[in-house]
């Protein structure tokens, strides 16, 4: 794939950045979405985010807005679906695909926890479907997880693992198809151990925030878990864990406490509240702060 023949299925939050990164990275880019106004304007999108990260703008030209599903599909080499998170949806969405492209056409699917199994199972050539998932926002955060089923041929993986690593990200195979894959049950551990702190009334839910960005989240970039485990030692870490993970949280579904906030309308920045208030000078800020911070991160990377 020096020059693959791609097509996105959706223009929305993600898929325009998929669609961007692949086009930077060389590759002709088709581009499909079922609403017009999202296909309408996903260059100009597109081109936007270029300028304003300083790469060439002229990649914006090898991505083709297409409103013709078939046609979008047609010689394709790697499709790569960025829909909603809705299964059924999902899962019809490759049943037509399938119609429409080569045996040998690679189909992932961008998804946050489905299992790819799920999505795919109905397809009559399974051995080359697999998932990617990318991060948000895809063209500044490096990591895509590459996710095989059961049915999924080792050749695809590995052409699919060099074709993002081409284009500069950072792709990570997850061995085994599971709900979250590995960074959402990472990140969603901690999460529910988070949300436990306040719900148990020790600490309000700014001081949980400000703990992780004040202390282990600074090294978090350039030190993972485990590497942490082994500097410290594993002797150090089994003594630890003797003592705390019996008091950690390990409720086997969703917090009371969250379904409360879900259940009395408190929904974070879309309500104004969520755990904690925000009007809506304190969201724009708070998204400024994470882009430049990601913005910096890419130019270290560089």
């Amino acid at each position: 794939m020096a020059k693959a023949r791609i097509t996105v299925i959706g223009a929305g939050l993600m898929g325009h950045g998929l669609a961007q990164v692949f086009a930077l990275g060389g590759h002709d880019v088709a581009i499909y979405d079922s609403f017009a106004a999202s296909l309408e304007t996903v260059r100009d999108r597109i081109a936007a985010n270029l300028r304003d990260l300083g790469d060439d703008p002229g990649a914006v030209e090898r991505v083709r807005p297409i409103r013709d599903l078939a046609e979008s599909l047609r010689d394709a080499d790697y499709v790569v679906e960025a829909v909603s998170e809705d299964l059924p949806l999902k899962q019809k969405l490759f049943g037509e695909i399938e119609k429409h492209v080569r045996d040998d056409t690679i189909l992932a699917s961008n998804t946050s926890v489905i299992p790819i199994t799920d999505i795919m199972r109905g397809l009559r050539h399974r051995a080359r479907a697999l998932g990617t998932h990318w991060w948000n926002p895809p063209f500044l955060v490096p990591l895509v997880e590459v996710i095989g089923t059961e049915w999924t041929a080792p050749s695809v993986i590995d052409q699919t693992m060099k074709l993002h690593s081409a284009v500069g990200k950072t792709p990570a195979h997850v061995k085994k198809d599971v709900p979250g894959f590995i960074g959402n049950r990472l990140q969603h551990a901690l999460w529910r151990e988070a949300i436990s702190l306040v719900e148990h009334g020790i600490c309000d839910a700014e001081t949980v925030d400000t703990v992780i960005k004040a202390a282990f989240g600074r090294r978090l970039a350039v030190l993972g878990p485990l590497e942490n485990a082994d500097m410290v030692g594993t002797d150090l870490t089994l003594a630890i864990h003797k003592t705390v993970l019996p008091a950690i949280d390990s409720t086997p579904g969703p917090s009371l406490y969250l379904h409360k906030l879900v259940a009395g309308g408190r929904l974070g920045f879309k309500s104004g509240e969520g755990f904690r208030k925000w009007t809506p000078e304190q969201q724009a800020a708070l998204r400024a702060r994470v882009l430049q911070h990601l913005k910096k991160a890419r130019e270290s990377d560089a």
